[in-house]
């Protein structure tokens, strides 16, 4: 595999451009701004706190250093720009997604939530009650750790498929992985259509913030909750 920069760039350029697009398109729906607002108003009582407000910097520092080291020194190895099938983009992103989902079901399960690292991930379970900024009151290894199993997912599934991977197609899986660890902590109250179902995923996450001891331990989808028997059923929210 050669050192592709041109195609790193175009996975950074394009996840930027969806991130603003989707911003975008947030601030042109009033149910969704409404939402946002309540989340913002939150969020700054929050960071108004300064042992939580160091937290979130040192996180953000963390994240930052960890995905510029992965950007410079190993994407560039396993994706380019060639074109494929419509299909194949699809079959990319969902098994990076499913086989980092699965890692990151292990790990959390086992390793957060058992007696490894259990205190490292109390910090983050000290919003019963999250908003969106609770996505990044984590302790720094526990972002150092989701990241790697994120990004080390890119590099395995490559290698299985027998080539890089195509640039575009894993700015979206990144695009997916990033956003709905926000929105899963976000707080939704639209249980109606077309809002509903981000009104559950955001309710099923709750239920894992409730204490220490649910399940609902995957990120992105229930699946591995659903085959491993820790499924939990979503929770009604309070506003914040």
């Amino acid at each position: 595999m050669r050192y592709d920069w041109m195609a790193a760039l175009a996975f950074i350029g394009s996840l930027v451009l969806l991130m603003a697009l989707g911003h975008l398109l947030v601030s042109k729906i009033p149910d969704l701004q409404r939402m946002r607002e309540l989340n913002r108003e939150a969020d700054r009582l929050k960071l108004g706190q300064e042992s939580f407000r160091k937290a979130v910097e040192v996180n953000n520092r963390t994240a930052l250093i960890t995905s510029l080291v992965f950007y410079a020194a190993i994407l560039p190895f396993f994706v380019n720009l060639e074109a494929r099938a419509l299909w194949r983009y699809a079959v990319d992103i969902v098994a990076v997604l499913l086989v980092f989902d699965l890692f990151y079901y292990l790990t959390h399960r086992f390793i957060f939530h058992g007696k490894i690292l259990r205190r490292v991930h109390a910090l983050h379970h000290q919003a019963h009650t999250p908003t969106q900024i609770d996505a990044l009151y984590v302790h720094p290894l526990e972002t150092f750790i989701g990241l790697v199993l994120f990004q080390g997912s890119i590099p395995l599934i490559a290698a299985l498929s027998g080539g890089p991977l195509n640039a575009f197609s894993m700015a979206i899986a990144m695009l997916i992985f990033s956003q709905l660890n926000v929105i899963n902590h976000t707080y939704v109250n639209l249980p109606y259509f077309p809002f509903r179902t981000l009104d559950t995923i955001t309710s099923i996450h709750a239920a894992h913030h409730v204490d220490m001891n649910q399940g609902n331990f995957a990120t992105l989808t229930m699946l591995y909750d659903w085959l491993f028997g820790t499924l939990e059923a979503p929770v009604s929210r309070d506003a914040p």
